[in-house]
């Protein structure tokens, strides 16, 4: 059947009842009978709209603290019957069934109550059984059946019914089928990874994802990829939350870049000022500082030229004084926990720049399962919220580091984490002087950290290379002494590394012969 089917009688049940008297109104004075449950059908009923109650139909009263209410041969019949068939036209004849023309549902709070922390008993309650069997059963007879499940749809039914002369069309109860499938598969989805969670089931033998689109794409990384963002629900901190004050729409790499920036910066403790600065989602500068300001300045001069069209994150308030600095040069996105009313008129004159507040900062050691998408399947794990203290380092040389050096041993280690494997980070007083990042070979990094800073300096006018004096952190273990030595003739004093490989005693050695110091994590940063 695919001519337009008039809407007779509906049926809502929600638990969100945003506009939902302005729809079973609207409804109502178009000729449709309203059928309800519990609250819903007490709030229509408060709003003066005559309304069915679903127990009269069924013949039998809500039970078992509301569980049972729909779960009944005359409301899945008048869902699932079709309309063309001389078999199931009798039976409702015979059992006294009437056909539902419009399903509005929206299921119980069951995200919002596990998000909130709520206790195990009470997630359990807050999972929605008659909601997700009518929504599947009504979206099943799309061909007869329109189903809704968001309230951000309640006007397109309107519409629809009045350019169909109260009747609904076949695509667009197809359109409504496909939307309501997808709320109950991320229904399914998020209760499932709870109660993975809850009995501590790592792997557990079926895995589902799910999310609701925050936005359609111009384009992925390159212009010829379709893309779209999706947010999956969670309240943690980021570019999925941000409040977005001004510039134009985030691309797919803005988004990617943004979140990269914002979770490294969150690794630094909101007492001192510390700004990141991102490029193709690698730091190309990280500092702390006495003042934003100087956080800034100090990040922004590890790679003057590679933080041109970058991403700048900061973990605390931007500053008039910082968002003068920063509109220097070109920048795609400014993202902090919050932002001054001076430094938003200051980016005002920047018509371009987008500036994002989050109100907090995420939470570093949080668990959190990240996943990966590769051919046939997709790779599963907890993210890399690792990290180390001063009692976890183990010093393996003659030389123990300054307290001086372990401070900016432990920078550089928090910097690593964030870099793409092969990672070397050159660290100088709490500001990163030479960043090496996704290279086949791990010297090629050192390498590459090292001429980065020759060529700041040169821009800057300096005698000496600003590693010089530096500490180095390595994401994996040198494999060979030969980074080791390139870090110490960059002018490197202090080496943090994970340790673990075969040739340690060699690299140790070598350290030993130049004086350095150099500890061991014994744990590895790597990201690809």
């Amino acid at each position: 059947m695919t001519h337009p089917v008039p809407l007779t009688r509906a049926l809502l049940s929600v638990s969100d009842k945003t506009g939902l008297v302005d729809f079973a109104r609207a409804l109502a004075a178009r000729g449709v009978e309203l059928l309800s449950t519990g609250g819903t059908a007490k709030t229509l009923r408060e709003a003066g709209l005559s309304v069915r109650d679903v127990s009269e139909v069924t013949g039998f009263p809500e039970m078992m603290d509301g569980r049972v209410k729909t779960l009944h041969p005359k409301v899945h019949g008048g869902l699932l019957a079709l309309r063309d068939n001389a078999e199931h036209r009798t039976a409702m004849e015979t059992h006294g069934i009437e056909v539902i023309d419009l399903l509005v549902v929206n299921l119980y709070p069951f995200e919002a109550t596990v998000a909130k922390g709520a206790a195990y008993d009470d997630c359990i309650e807050n999972i929605d059984i008659g909601g997700p069997a009518m929504i599947r059963a009504a979206s099943k007879n799309h061909a007869f059946v329109a189903t809704v499940v968001d309230v951000e749809d309640y006007a397109a039914v309107l519409a629809e019914l009045d350019a169909n002369d109260g009747k609904t069309t076949l695509a667009f109860r197809q359109r409504l089928a496909q939307i309501a499938y997808a709320r109950t598969a991320a229904y399914d989805a998020a209760v499932s990874t709870w109660m993975a969670q809850a009995i501590g089931e790592a792997a557990p033998r079926r895995r589902a994802f799910a999310g609701t689109l925050a936005q359609t794409l111009r384009y992925g990384e390159n212009p010829h990829q379709s893309a779209a963002f999706y947010l999956d629900g969670s309240a943690r901190p980021g570019v999925a939350t941000a409040r977005q004050h001004q510039g134009k729409e985030l691309s797919y790499n803005n988004i990617n870049d943004t979140d990269a920036a914002f979770e490294l910066v969150a690794e630094f403790p909101t007492e001192a000022p510390a700004c990141a600065i991102i490029k193709h989602a690698n730091p190309c500068g990280v500092a702390t500082g006495k003042t934003m300001l100087e956080a800034y300045t100090r990040a922004f001069d590890c790679d003057r030229t590679s933080a041109f069209g970058g991403i700048i994150a900061l973990n605390q308030t931007l500053d008039a004084a910082t968002a003068e600095e920063i509109c220097k040069i070109f920048t795609e996105v400014v993202i902090a926990p919050e932002a001054s009313d001076e430094a938003k008129a200051i980016f005002a004159a920047k018509k371009n720049l987008r500036l994002l507040t989050t109100g907090a900062l995420p939470d570093p050691k949080a668990p959190i399962t990240s996943f990966r998408q590769v051919a046939g399947g997709f790779l599963v794990q907890g993210k890399d919220n690792g990290a180390i203290t001063l009692d976890d380092l183990k010093v393996v040389t003659k030389r123990a580091p300054s307290d001086q050096e372990l401070k900016d041993l432990l920078f550089a280690w928090k910097v690593a984490k964030h870099v793409k494997s092969n990672a070397i980070i050159y660290v100088k007083d709490g500001a990163t002087v030479g960043v090496g990042a996704g290279q086949m070979s791990r010297v090629d990094s050192t390498r590459i950290a090292a001429r980065k800073s020759l060529d700041m300096a040169e821009v800057m006018g300096l005698a000496a290379p600003l590693t010089k004096g530096s500490v180095v952190a390595s994401d994996a273990f040198f494999p060979f002494a030969d980074g080791l030595i390139t870090a110490a003739e960059a002018g490197a004093t202090a080496i943090i590394q994970p340790g673990g490989s075969m040739r340690d005693q060699d690299v140790i050695d070598a350290a030993n012969e130049r004086g350095l110091a150099m500890v061991f994590t014994g744990m590895r940063h790597f990201r690809h």
